[in-house]
């Protein structure tokens, strides 16, 4: 195996493995505020608010799993 594919290989097992983990938060994530909005739908604005930044703050670690992975592919 040449330096090459080691690269590709380890480029998509990062984002891959990295990506993993933040899917299945906002999977989670969105599913707990749905139920929160099913119980108390006046409070729909709050939650719906909350839930966003969540969303915001997991996604960010996709993208720093994305990152990772193009500086193992690029040096």
């Amino acid at each position: 195996m040449d330096i090459e594919s080691a690269k590709v290989i380890g480029m998509a097992l990062a984002v891959g493995l990295g990506v993993m983990g933040p899917g299945i938060g906002i999977g989670i994530l969105v599913s707990r505020a749905l139920e929160a909005i099913g119980r108390n739908p006046e409070a729909m604005g709050k939650i719906t608010t909350n839930m966003f930044i969540g969303i915001v703050f997991t996604e960010a670690l996709a993208i720093f799993a994305l990152v990772v992975g193009f500086i193992i592919k690029f040096t």
